[in-house]
């Protein structure tokens, strides 16, 4: 009988305002089932070697809005559980390629962002005391020698050129068993990554130059379907509802109908759960790139008329993404609310869950003092808030306080690991048809 590992998940020392709504006491009082599920899940499909989620809780609904599987901002993790991301990695790397010693970590070609680079640093950081050798090897063009860059948190970090020799990459007499990317190649995959005999992860199938926002979002409805049987709710509980559309040119104003009718089909589909719920609240759409990250090419829609609306500046913020890539996909995402704040200015919070294999591992409130609870918070003027844990374990305690923070956050780890199953399937099947 193989004996199942079991997932940890932090506590919480300190919780949002606000009641813990009944969909999270309903997560809370079937824990045996879900983790029982969980395990059986993580014997069947791999996870990828990690990823952080950001989710929504309007109290009535609890979702992720996006998944990232090339996470930056470690930096922002509590660093009181480094010992808890450590032992993840060591389990992960174990169990997706063992006998590895020598690791060589590939980031964005970042120089003067130095938030970017103070994660690449706690990255690197928690890697290394896990016990792997690491160089980080830079894809920047001109880089012909090692270039030292002084942080403000007084650590220094060294990029690295990278060679090829035969079908391996390696830095000097550095010949890494195993590439780990933190690069999520928005414009494209270098030649140089390219047929390697060398394991990567997460394997550059996954990159946003081969992966849709809206293919995961189809597997992450599908898993929630089979898990929102199990614990008998709602799907749409924890599910976002979408549609996409394609062939989309916004400074020439193609495909708009498409969007516009698009959006008018959800907005009532949302309605009526609305009306179903007795929810108040107006139904909002949200439109933004079905590929890339950083926040850009995203819109908030209450009514189709506002895309027949839309000025140039508009039409060029949605144009182009990260890498300057021209957006010709969109996804058109059910717009989830966000009722948790902050401090006494009560600033909007949404929490974002980090994961490294199937372990979650800590996380932060992504905060914004001047965007309201419909709005994208990742944009300039936000900052983070670390979780503050008091101690790892996957332990909801139903005979406390309902709104306690190590409740709260255990249902915020179900949501985020049901993103990551979502990720784990789609990487089986893209694997499976290679």
């Amino acid at each position: 009988m193989i004996k199942q590992k079991t997932t940890t998940v932090p506590h919480l020392t300190t919780a949002l305002q606000g009641p813990l709504k009944l969909l999270e006491k309903h997560i809370l009082t079937q824990q045996t089932k879900i983790e029982t599920w969980f395990g059986d899940k993580w014997q069947q499909y791999k996870p990828p070697i990690y990823g952080s989620v950001d989710l929504r809780n309007a109290g009535f609904k609890l979702a992720p809005v996006d998944m990232n599987l090339f996470p930056a901002g470690f930096n922002n993790l509590n660093r009181s559980f480094i010992p808890l991301c450590i032992q993840a990695v060591q389990d992960t790397i174990e169990q997706c390629q063992a006998g590895s010693n020598k690791i060589l970590l590939i980031p964005e070609s970042h120089t003067r962002n130095l938030f970017y680079l103070e994660n690449l640093c706690t990255l690197q950081e928690i890697i290394t005391k896990a016990g792997f050798s690491v160089r980080i090897g830079s894809l920047i063009k001109d880089l012909s020698a090692t270039q030292k860059i002084d942080l403000p948190s007084g650590r220094r970090i060294l990029l690295e050129p990278i060679q090829r020799k035969n079908n391996r990459l390696i830095i000097d007499d550095f010949e890494p068993c195993f590439i780990w990317l933190n690069n999520d190649f928005s414009a494209g995959i270098p030649e140089i990554l390219q047929n390697l005999e060398q394991e990567i992860r997460p394997p550059l199938c996954l990159s946003w130059d081969n992966r849709l926002k809206s293919t995961h979002f189809n597997y992450y409805k599908n898993i929630t379907e089979e898990f929102a049987a199990l614990i008998d709710i709602d799907p749409w509980l924890i599910n976002p509802l979408f549609a996409q559309c394609d062939q989309v040119d916004f400074l020439k104003q193609e495909g708009l109908q498409c969007i516009t009718q698009n959006t008018a089909n959800l907005l009532d589909t949302i309605q009526q759960k609305y009306n179903q719920y007795k929810i108040k609240q107006q139904p909002f759409v949200v439109i933004k790139a079905d590929a890339g990250t950083y926040g850009m090419g995203v819109m908030t829609i209450r009514d189709p008329k506002e895309l027949t609306q839309m000025n140039r500046k508009q039409r060029t913020n949605m144009s182009k993404i990260k890498g300057g890539k021209t957006v010709d996909r969109v996804i058109l995402q059910e717009g989830i609310y966000t009722f948790e704040t902050l401090g006494t200015e009560n600033a909007v919070a949404e929490p974002v869950v980090y994961m490294i294999g199937h372990h979650v591992i800590g996380g932060f409130y992504r905060v914004h003092q001047k965007r309201g609870p419909t709005e994208n918070l990742n944009a300039p003027g936000m900052h983070f808030e670390p979780l503050a844990f008091a101690q790892c374990c996957n332990d909801p305690d139903l005979h406390t306080e309902p709104n306690a923070a190590n409740n709260r956050f255990y249902a915020y780890g179900v949501i985020a690991r049901l993103s990551l199953l979502a990720a784990a399937l789609e990487l089986h099947k893209k694997y499976a048809s290679l």
